[in-house]
Parts: C-alpha cells; structure tokens; sequence
C-alpha cells in the first residue's frame, strides 16, 4: 500500500461524520472538535483530490457525486475497522447478543415469547434494538436482526423466519355486527394508514378497493396506525405474525387475510463472526417461530 496516496485519517474521519450528519457542526460534535477544524480538514481533503466534496445546502451540507462516492467508501472501511475491534473485544468480555428488529414486531411478537427464551437459557442476555429503519449489522453491531420483506439482502446470512402476510384488523367495537367475508366488504371504512410501505395499499386495491375513493386517515409510522386501530378508531393492515398475536390476546379480530404471501420476517446475521450466543438465540427463534 502506497500511503502518500492516502490523506490524513483525521482528515478522513471528519468528512464520513460530517457526510453522514450532513452537518459540520454535528460532526465536530461527535468529534469534540471545534467546527473550524471539521472545515479545515474538509478543505484539506479537497486539495488533496483536487476536487470538490461538499457544498452548502441551507443550513446544511451537501454531498457532490465525488463526495458521495469517498464518503461511501469510508463508511465501508471504518465499519470494517470498528467491527474488527469490537469483535476482538467480544472475544475478551460477555456481552448481550444485540437484536435489532422493527417495534412493532419486538413490542407485539418478540417480547411476549422472550421470558420463555430467558427460562431456558439464563445465561445469556439479550438486548433488543427496536428501529424503523434498516440497521447495518457491522456498523451497529448488531448480533442478529429481523428484517421484513422478500429477502435478497447482499452481504449477509439470510434465514426466512416465518410467513408474514397481510392481514386487515380492527376492533369488534369498530366492526360491530358488519359481516365481513373478502377486503371489499370493507368499502366505506376507516382505512388507518402509514406513508412508509406502499405494498399494503397494492394488496388493498388488488382486492377491490380503491383509497382514493375510501376514507383514509394517514400516520408517519405503522405503530401508530396500529395504535389507532386498537382504539377502535378504523381498519389498519398488520404483518400476520402481529395481527396473530393481537387477535389471540382480543384486541382486534382479522377481517381479510392474505394466501400465499411471499413476504416474511427473516434472521440476518453475519457469516464471517462466531458467536455461540447468537446462534443460541437463532435456534431459539426458529422453535418460537414453529414451522
């Protein structure tokens, strides 16, 4: 390796914190570093290539397309550094297995069942990382997550968890003595929607029902249409293994529920770590799961 090629790692670290907060002040926070020294290392890297990285955007910054391509290439590198590190660590301290899954699945599916997991095996600890966005399993270092959708995830180990289908739900309260055998028995309801996930809404219109023409009450996230549902104020959609376990504790009977779905909640993990704990709690999950 030829290192007069490469700049100042200090240099380096500054730019991918202040590309990924898309502020030099947050970066010189993260740093505990003054935001002219954030500047200054952004304007040596800039001579070094000789080109420009970052732009005003308001009062933020902006990647150019060379920005985004080294500020890419260094979020790669220090997440293979700090996983490096931390798997070193690991090898030296016990540490819970850290599982980084959506809320809705860890407060309604993942944490009734885990005092069974607990019963059985006490000496390991397991920490739950409940996020809306995608987690990278390196970067984070999280152990295992549970990711929905269809699979094909590069860079990972990908084992399909259980079916998760849609399911339409609401209260009793709400349905009343409505009989509902198909989603287009459900025209004139109050649909309880969240902006993030369009495949429900193509599920709904493959079943009849066009939103445009229905009653449609729209949330920032799915735990809160869910949340409104349960207060019996519509008819939300829920991933089956959510609306299974809601519908088994009462608070909400299944209106319509989608056959043969190919979407599922799946285990992500990392093929190039040994972790006898994880997979403890993998096989664990599998046997919760059931067949």
């Amino acid at each position: 390796m030829d290192w007069h090629d490469i700049p100042s790692l200090l240099a380096l670290r500054a730019f991918e914190a202040a590309a990924r907060h898309g502020n030099l002040s947050a970066a010189a926070r993260e740093l505990n570093v003054t935001h002219a020294a954030i500047g200054q290392h952004l304007r040596t890297l800039e001579a070094h290539f000789g080109v420009t990285l970052m732009g005003r955007d308001g009062r933020g910054m902006a990647l150019t397309p060379q920005g985004q391509q080294l500020a890419a290439a260094l979020s790669d590198a220090f997440g293979t550094i700090a996983s490096a590190s931390r798997d070193l660590l690991d090898q030296s301290k016990t540490r819970a297995v850290r599982v980084a899954t959506t809320p809705s699945l860890a407060a309604n599916w993942l944490m009734p069942r885990l005092g069974d997991f607990w019963t059985k095996h006490p000496d390991v600890e397991v920490e739950i990382v409940p996020a809306i966005q995608l987690t990278d399993l390196r970067r984070d270092a999280i152990d295992v997550a549970i990711r929905y959708g269809r699979g094909g995830w590069p860079g990972v180990t990908n084992t399909r968890l259980m079916s998760a289908g849609h399911v339409a739900v609401a209260t009793q309260g709400y349905i009343g003595d409505r009989t509902v055998t198909c989603l287009s028995d459900l025209k004139g309801a109050r649909w309880l929607m969240d902006g993030m996930r369009s495949e429900e809404r193509l599920w709904i219109a493959e079943n009849g029902i066009d939103l445009e023409e229905e009653t449609v009450t729209q949330f920032p996230t799915s735990q809160l249409s869910r949340e409104a549902a349960l207060s019996g104020l519509g008819v939300t959609v829920l991933p089956a293994p959510i609306a299974d376990q809601l519908a088994k504790d009462g608070k909400v009977v299944k209106l319509c529920e989608e056959e043969n779905s190919d979407i599922a909640y799946h285990i992500l993990t990392r093929g190039d770590v040994v972790s006898p704990a994880r997979d403890t709690f993998v096989k664990w999950l599998m046997s919760a799961a059931g067949p």
